[in-house]
């Protein structure tokens, strides 16, 4: 066989692999473990947990911090119990990494398959439909979440399985985007994209003499999975477009890397938190949303879009708002998730789209709208959507 008669094979195979369709969201589920503590409940009971109690002064600062969140309810899939019986993961001076990642691999994917299920509900079609999986999560073991979805799941054996590890919270808009690619470009192609996060994997004492960084960040992060099905071409009548991924972007800030970090060592995930990323998110957002809107050719009023960002902080989503001169409600979804769950890292942009879902079923008018996230880097992921009619008119 010649080259000259191979290459209009190779030609034909590629183009019938590829969709016409713009990639969709087909279904969402979300999860949440058991244990729910309010914000007012939690500095008592975190410096109970940790034995932290002498600590007057700092569990003092620590309530002015949780009141400043905004945040109402977190959930957690540590118990007090659980703490009780591993002192090695409060103890700074014991090395604990090993012990963490076993809780949070028998853990995880009981959480992720729990959401999972919910979004196959909704999708309707059989789990052996599934053609693809990506999961996130800011755990680094092998076998991860994915491998274990398979069996939880009963999903093929021949499935194609991506993980991001310890990609921090922009990765909910990241795993979109990647599933985006993989929905137009293998004909047939359902991807379940799988966000799971458990804050067990970096909870530590509040340690005298620290920082105030470990405060905040137990002040702010949650436990949650959230999972979205997405698909070009949904197959009628029982495949249902809800919004559909039409362009996405990502942007690393120049000579930010310093100011989100997020690192596993031997006591666990830590991580630096900048005081000044409000600031680079002010000075950068609007740049990131005209190159992600660039290819659709819409002239866009940020006033007219509906809005689907990561709640880092209450503080960011006001600087958000500052920024784009935003109407009071075109936070609304976030500011919700935020302050019913707390930050759920790479999770918690999946539950601000669900609750945006819910709202437009009640009537809540839409048509085009944006998604974004943050993450080391300090990167920034933007994904344009558009509300399908189908979601209009439930």
């Amino acid at each position: 066989m010649t080259s000259e008669s191979w290459s209009p094979k190779v030609s034909e195979i590629r183009c019938a692999q590829r969709k016409e369709g713009s990639a969709a969201v087909l279904a969402i589920g979300t999860a949440n473990p058991a244990n729910q503590v309010s914000q007012e409940e939690y500095p008592d009971y975190y410096f109970r947990v940790t034995k932290s109690e002498h600590l007057t002064d700092r569990k003092d600062t620590f309530k002015i911090i949780c009141g400043l969140t905004g945040l109402e309810n977190r959930f957690f899939y540590h118990s007090e119990e659980l703490l009780n019986s591993h002192p090695e993961l409060l103890d700074r001076t014991s090395p604990s990494l090993e012990a963490r990642q076993d809780i949070v691999a028998k853990a995880a994917p009981q959480l992720a398959a729990s959401a999972a299920r919910k979004a196959i509900a909704k999708w309707g079609r059989p789990a052996t439909d599934i053609t693809h999986v990506v999961v996130s999560t800011n755990d680094v073991g092998a076998p991860s979440v994915d491998v274990f979805l398979v069996s939880l799941l009963g999903l093929r054996t021949n499935v194609r399985r991506t993980m991001l590890q310890l990609t921090g919270c922009s990765a909910g808009c990241a795993t979109l985007r990647l599933a985006k690619d993989l929905a137009e470009n293998n004909h047939g192609a359902r991807v379940l994209v799988a966000c799971v996060e458990l804050s067990i994997a970096g909870l530590c004492s509040p340690g005298e003499g620290e920082s105030l960084d470990a405060l905040i960040t137990h002040a702010l992060f949650g436990d949650g999975a959230g999972v979205v099905i997405i698909g070009a071409d949904p197959v009628h009548p029982v495949e249902q477009a809800l919004f559909e991924l039409v362009s996405v972007s990502q942007t690393v800030v120049p000579r930010t890397e310093h100011m989100l970090t997020l690192r596993m060592g031997s006591y666990g995930n830590h991580g630096k938190v900048s005081t000044k990323l409000t600031q680079v998110v002010a000075q950068n957002i609007e740049q990131c949303l005209m190159e992600a809107f660039g290819p659709t050719g819409l002239i866009v009023d940020w006033n007219d879009l509906f809005w689907a960002v990561h709640p880092g902080s209450r503080l960011m989503l006001d600087q958000i708002d500052e920024t784009l001169k935003l109407a009071p409600t075109k936070l609304a979804a976030s500011r919700t998730i935020l302050q019913n769950y707390g930050n759920m890292f790479s999770a918690t942009v999946i539950f601000v789209l669900d609750e945006l879902r819910r709202r437009m079923e009640e009537g809540e008018p839409a048509d085009w709208g944006a998604m974004v996230g943050f993450g080391p880097g300090f990167t920034m992921e933007t994904v344009v959507l558009r509300a399908t009619g189908f979601l209009k008119k439930s």
